[in-house]
């Protein structure tokens, strides 16, 4: 069997599906970006009411999302080490990875999970960024 997590800490899911959930010892968590807990702001965007860009700060989106995946791990009882692969989406790869890598490195100094990069066209709401994680819990 498997536990299905949920948290008001993290961002709400934008669709019919639990943070996390857990089988053994395995934690999987969905799809998480960088949307503020408790609202729908992203941080570093700020879009005209055409949807066009007036700011945007990729590190802001990357920070904030790093700080959601985190929220997530510490609500189902892990810790951000246990984490053994991440799965990441870009939405612009050539503007964005080099920012990316860069904290990236800064937020996994320790922790070294697998991890796989891919650009895709779009995310569901205006981000420029989500992860997808696996963890192993402690027993």
């Amino acid at each position: 069997m498997s536990d299905i997590i949920s948290t008001q800490k993290a961002p709400a899911p934008v669709g019919a599906y639990p943070h996390a959930r857990k089988a053994g010892q395995l934690l999987f968590l969905s799809g998480i970006g960088p949307r503020k807990p408790g609202t729908d702001e992203i941080p570093g965007l700020k879009l005209d009411k055409y949807g066009n860009y007036l700011e945007f700060d990729f590190e802001a989106q990357c920070r904030s999302v790093f700080d959601n995946v985190r929220i997530v791990l510490e609500e189902s009882g892990g810790k951000w080490e246990q984490l053994l692969d991440v799965t990441v989406f870009l939405v612009n790869m050539k503007r964005d990875f080099q920012t990316y890598n860069k904290l990236y490195a800064e937020y996994f100094q320790t922790a070294q999970p697998c991890r796989t990069t891919v650009e895709i066209n779009s995310l569901p709401s205006p981000i420029a960024i989500e992860l997808k994680c696996i963890a192993l819990l402690d027993q």
